[in-house]
This record gives structure tokens, sequence and C-alpha cells, in this order.
């Protein structure tokens, strides 16, 4: 739905229902992903497309009808057939599913909000149940800038919380995707299918300083879904062929480039150089934005040393307690390559706010459910 967030802001804002088709799962060679929507409205004005042309006119019929019999939402198949590829159907050759519904703006205020949210530029994941109970059929909640702040609710606060904890991993990632939740107590006790819908940019990950374990770092990030930057001051060693996982990388002093690049709550910044004319006006920069990591390569010496001239330059103690340094996790890691899983396992654990214990000596879900710190109501949402 969100690829026409505009038109359908315009129809929340005026209080006009309209029904709304979003495939929610393909197969072959269909046109177009799951979560892109077409949606008309009771004058019958139509927006959107859901397979280039081949099966509109049956999707339209089909919102035309939900919309005038308000009856709850239906799910259609539409697939190529041999014996009349003009026929209704998928010329391309593929198969897609859609989920239509009726959606009355009045009994759904947070879609109004989503969409001005997205339209502004936040990141936003939208949770449609595609499969699960039948009153719960088409039913959303929204999750907002980067997993701080939720609205909508699909039935019980537990229920909510649990789907947010998913939601809120795809959001930072920066992926559209299915998601299943539910089936029992320790989540909540209904089976439900989530279609999904997000918009956002990948995370950002900005390791200063060109070095041996920059390479393996900047191939774990690119694995994990990250836009990897490497910026080093040095041009002889800051180089593309160094560090082909990298989406960039850029010749520039560390604090300088930090000034004048974008971050958000989801980037992430790990510092490799360990070399104090690198380091402190770098960290000094770093620990004043509400990025979502902070990390710094050294010794517990040389961490120690580097508090001393971060003091000195002012960084007050509530920022430099948000250093992680020396960074990573203890797993005993010696070479580049598991130095970089030990790092990124503390980014993961930060940011999921997991125990970093094994999972053998940790009692209930093994899938953490979002701490009710960062849960934010409907009401305290559009209060802010």
């Amino acid at each position: 739905m969100l690829n026409i967030a505009d038109t359908l802001y315009g129809w929340c804002r005026q209080d006009r229902p309209f029904a709304l088709a979003t495939i929610i799962q393909v197969s072959g060679s269909a046109p177009l992903p799951p979560g892109t929507a077409l949606a008309v409205d009771t004058d019958g004005n139509a927006v959107g497309s859901i397979s280039g042309g081949c099966v509109e006119g049956a999707v339209y019929e089909l919102c035309t009808q939900v919309l005038e019999s308000g009856e709850p939402p239906v799910r259609v198949s539409f697939g190529y057939s041999d014996s009349d590829a003009f026929a209704v159907g998928l010329t391309c050759g593929g198969e897609l599913e859609v989920l239509v519904q009726r959606i009355d703006p009045a009994e759904h205020p947070h879609l109004t909000t989503t969409l001005e949210q997205v339209l502004t530029g936040v990141p936003v994941a939208v949770a449609q149940v595609i499969d699960g109970p039948l009153r719960l059929l088409g039913r959303t909640l929204s999750v907002l800038g980067g997993g701080s702040a939720y609205t909508g609710t699909l039935g019980t606060r537990q229920t909510d919380q649990t789907v947010v904890g998913q939601v809120s991993a795809l959001l930072r990632a920066g992926r559209t995707g299915r998601v299943e939740v539910g089936g029992d107590a320790d989540t909540c006790p209904e089976k439900l299918t989530l279609l999904v819908h997000t918009h956002a940019a990948p995370p950002r990950m900005l390791i200063f300083g060109a070095v041996d374990f920059t390479a393996a770092l900047s191939r774990v990030g690119h694995f994990l879904g990250y836009q990897v930057t490497v910026c080093d001051a040095r041009p002889v060693f800051a180089t593309p062929e160094r560090f082909p996982y990298a989406d960039e990388v850029v010749v520039d002093w560390p604090h300088r480039y930090l000034g004048r690049t974008e971050t958000d709550a989801r980037t992430v910044i790990c510092v490799l150089t360990h070399d104090a004319k690198f380091d402190i006006p770098l960290l000094r920069a770093a620990l004043d934005l509400p990025v979502g990591y902070i990390g710094a390569m050294g010794s517990r010496r040389t961490h120690e040393h580097r508090l001393e001239r971060l003091r000195e330059a002012g960084v007050p103690e509530e920022h430099l307690a948000r250093l992680r340094s020396p960074i990573g996790l203890d797993l005993g890691a010696h070479t580049p390559e598991e130095t970089a899983i030990s790092i990124t396992a503390e980014i993961v654990a930060h940011i999921n706010k997991g125990t970093c214990l094994p999972l053998s000596r940790v009692r209930g879900p093994i899938h953490h459910a979002v701490p009710t710190a960062l849960m934010t109501s409907p009401a305290e949402l559009l209060s802010v």
C-alpha cells in the first residue's frame, strides 16, 4: 500500500472509504512484488497497479463489490491459463494472490498518521494480517521511526508487542517481507501471518579506518543488509579494490565526513582506526549524534586514554556511557573475520536488547518482544 501512499493519505484526510487490493504472495514471473497495491474509492477512482494490466479489470470489479457490500476481506488468486492466455490471468506466466478489503478511515485513524509519516520521509513499517482469524484479516499495525513507536492494534497488548518486535527487525533492515507470529502462550495465542510493508532505506554502517579488520567487517555488514561506508583520510589505503563489499569508500578526515553525511537512529558507527588524531575528534562528534550504536577498537589501555582525552574535550559522562569500547563481544576472536563476527554480534544484541547469554541458559521465548520502554501508544504518538 505504501506505493500509493500519497493518494491514500488524501482519501484518509477526507474520511473517504476505499477498497484496497494488496498483493500478498507471488510465484513465477509475476510482474510486481508483494506489498504492491491498487485502491478504488467510492467515486470509482482507481490508483496503483498489481499486475501491470492483465488482471486489473477483475481486481477493480472485486474492489467495487467489496466497497459497496461492506463484506469482510477476501483473498483471490490469479494465474496463467494455457487455454486462454488473454482471459483473466497473468499472460506473463506467473501467479499472484491478492487480499481485497474495505478501509473506512474513520475506523482506522492510525493509517492517516502512518501515511503522513511515509510522505515526510520517516521510516515506517506496516504489518498487515494476511492469514489468521477472519476478524483480524486485513487489520494493520504500524511501527514508526526505526521501532521507537507504534500505532494501531491487532488485539491484545501481548500480540502487539510480539508483532512489533518482528516488524522492527524488518524496518531496521529496510526490507518488506512475510512473518509468522503466535500460536503459543509465550507470544500470542492466535497464529498470524503478516505482510510487512516497509518504507525505509537500508540502515547505514559507517566504518572508520581502512584496516584489515575493516575488510571483514564490511563483508559481514553487507551480509546483514547494511549500506556500508568505509572512510579513511589516507588515500593509499582507502580504495574500492581493498573493500569490495563496501557500498562507498570515502577519502576524508573521519570527523569531517561524519559532519556532512546523513545518520539516523538505525546508523551504526564502528571506529577501527585506534589512532588518537582520528579517534578523538570523530568520537566527540559521533557521541553527540542520536545513532543506534557507537563502538571503537583498541586495548583497554587505549580505551582509558581515549576516555581521558574525550573528557578533556568536554564530552559529558552520559555521552561517554554510549561508547562500546573495546568494541565487540568476548568470543575469543583473533582473526579479522572472527573479530567482525564479534562486532556485529554486539551490534545485533544491542539493537535487539539481547542478553548475550547462550540460549540454552535463557528461559522463556527465544525471540524477544519489544521492551515496554520502547512501546508508544497511539495517543502518546499523536501527542509527540
